[in-house]
């Protein structure tokens, strides 16, 4: 993993086994296309992506994306971008489609992340699990 690239995967880290049984977490790492039969066969009505962005901003920023933006912008370091995988999940599964991105400030070849996206990735995990545990 490359430093603060690896913000979406600890994300979900935290989330797993911690998420009401009505929510799937889905650690795609670097190959998130090789997941969509699993996606699609558990139809989900909403689909919140997190992972590193690079949106010009403070490292450790947290924003929420639209998939219209998302498709109007290259923030990711997936071999397929993921605004085209979100174009295809609201396309194939009819779901909505939320984008969480997190500025990372260091993505070189490290396995430690800067503490700034530590605490943002801390934070991002927190507000997911206060959410989903309020919508049931």
């Amino acid at each position: 993993m490359r430093g603060d690239d690896a913000a979406g995967v600890e994300v979900v880290k935290r989330l797993f086994g911690k998420v009401p049984e009505w929510t799937k977490i889905i650690d795609c790492e670097m190959t998130p296309e090789n997941f969509l039969p699993e996606i699609e066969a558990y139809k989900p009505t909403h689909v919140l992506i997190v992972d590193a962005a690079e949106m010009n901003t403070e490292p450790g920023e947290v924003q929420l994306l639209s998939l219209e933006k998302m498709l109007n912008t290259a923030i990711s370091t997936h071999t397929i971008p993921l605004s085209i995988l979100a174009g295809v999940l609201a396309e194939e599964v009819k779901a909505k489609i939320v984008f969480l991105g997190i500025q990372p400030g260091d993505t070189s070849f490290t396995e430690n992340m800067s503490p700034e996206v530590q605490k943002a990735v801390k934070e991002v995990a927190g507000t997911i699990l206060e959410v989903a545990k309020e919508i049931k």
